[in-house]
C-alpha cells in the first residue's frame, strides 16, 4: 500500500532529512587520506543523536552501522571499517535518520584526493542522473518515468545501471511502497500522486551491471570489479512538482564532490526544488529486487 503523506507530515520528513544532509556535508568536509570510515560512521551517530534523531540503518535488520559506505567497486551496503582512506579512492555514504516518527533517506559519492577522469565523469552521470529523476516527479506522471530518465543518461554516457537494487517510497517506515528502479520504459507503472515521498537512487557501474555480495552479507559490490557511484535524494510528488526533502542543508553545505559545483546543489535541483517550500499498477513488477 502507498501511503500518501500531508503537507505536516512532509514537513516533518524534511527535518528528518536536514538531519540527514547535515550529516552528508560532514562527511564532505571531514573526508580525505587517512580517514576511515568508522571513525565517520562514529562521528556520524554522535551527530544524529545529538539532533535528536535515531540512526535508521544501525541494527536494521542486523546491520552494525549507523552509515552504509561505498568504496570503490561497492555499490551499496558496505559496513564501516578500519581502512584507511588512499588518493584516488571514490567512497559512498547512505545515510538514514529516523526523526519524530518519520525517516529521511539520502546518499553522496565523494571524490578522496586526486581522482581519474574516468571515476570523475561516472561520479557525474551519476549524479546528474538523479537530477534528470527528479525533474521527473510531477502529479499524474507516471513511475517508470523516474527511471527512464536515469536509465538514458547513464547509458548514453557509457555506463550501467545497476538492477538488483531500486529506490523506494519512505516515510514512516524506511522502506515503503512503491519500488522505484532506474530502469524501463517512460510512461508505464502508476501514476504519481501529490503526498508520495520516493527515495530515488541511481546506483551506476562502470563497468558491467552484475552484482556479487560479500560473505558478511551486506556488502554489494560490481562483480567484475569496475568502480560504482550511488547518489539519493528523498523526493516528495507536490501539486506543483517535486520537492527535494532537506534542500535548506543541502544548499547550506558546499564541500566539493569533484572539483566543479557545490556538492548535492547543482542548479537543476536547486530550481525544483525551490517551486515548494493509491495501489500499484499491475504492470509494474519489481518484486525481485532488493531496497537500497
Amino acid at each position: 500500500m502507498i501511503v500518501l503523506k500531508t503537507p505536516g507530515e512532509l514537513d516533518l520528513m524534511d527535518e528528518a532529512n536536514v538531519i540527514v544532509h547535515r550529516v552528508l556535508n560532514g562527511i564532505g568536509e571531514r573526508i580525505g587520506v587517512g580517514v576511515t570510515t568508522r571513525e565517520l560512521d562514529q562521528w556520524a551517530e554522535t551527530l544524529i543523536r545529538d539532533h535528536g534523531g535515531v540512526p535508521a540503518f544501525l541494527h536494521y535488520k542486523g546491520f552494525p552501522a549507523t552509515l552504509c559506505t561505498a568504496l570503490n567497486d561497492v555499490i551499496v551496503h558496505g559496513i564501516p571499517d578500519g581502512r584507511p582512506l588512499e588518493n584516488g579512492d571514490i567512497i559512498g555514504f547512505d545515510c538514514g535518520v529516523l526523526y519524530k516518527g518519520y525517516y529521511g533517506d539520502a546518499a553522496r559519492t565523494y571524490a578522496v584526493g586526486e581522482i581519474s577522469d574516468d571515476a570523475r565523469r561516472l561520479m557525474g552521470a551519476t549524479r546528474k542522473a538523479l537530477d534528470l529523476a527528479v525533474e521527473r516527479v510531477r502529479p499524474r506522471g507516471r513511475l517508470s518515468d523516474i527511471g527512464n530518465a536515469v536509465q538514458k543518461h547513464v547509458e548514453k554516457n557509457g555506463f550501467s545501471i545497476v538492477r538488483q537494487f531500486v529506490g523506494h517510497g519512505v516515510g514512516t517506515s524506511l522502506h515503503e511502497e512503491p519500488q522505484v528502479p532506474n530502469f524501463g520504459r517512460a510512461g508505464r507503472g502508476l501514476r504519481l500522486k501529490p503526498g508520495m515521498v520516493l527515495a530515488i537512487e541511481p546506483m551506476v557501474n562502470a563497468g558491467k551491471k552484475a552484482v556479487k555480495v560479500d560473505a558478511d552479507g551486506w556488502t554489494a559490490r560490481t562483480k567484475d570489479g569496475t568502480l560504482s557511484a550511488h547518489f539519493e535524494y528523498s523526493v516528495a510528488v507536490t501539486p506543483s512538482g517535486p520537492r527535494i526533502l532537506g534542500l535548506s542543508e543541502i544548499l547550506a553545505g558546499n564541500p566539493d564532490w569533484f572539483g566543479d559545483q557545490p556538492i548535492g546543489a547543482p542548479r537543476e535541483s536547486r530550481h525544483v526544488g525551490q517551486r515548494n517550500a493509491g495501489s500499484q499498477h499491475a504492470g509494474t513488477q519489481y518484486a525481485a529486487r532488493g531496497y537500497a
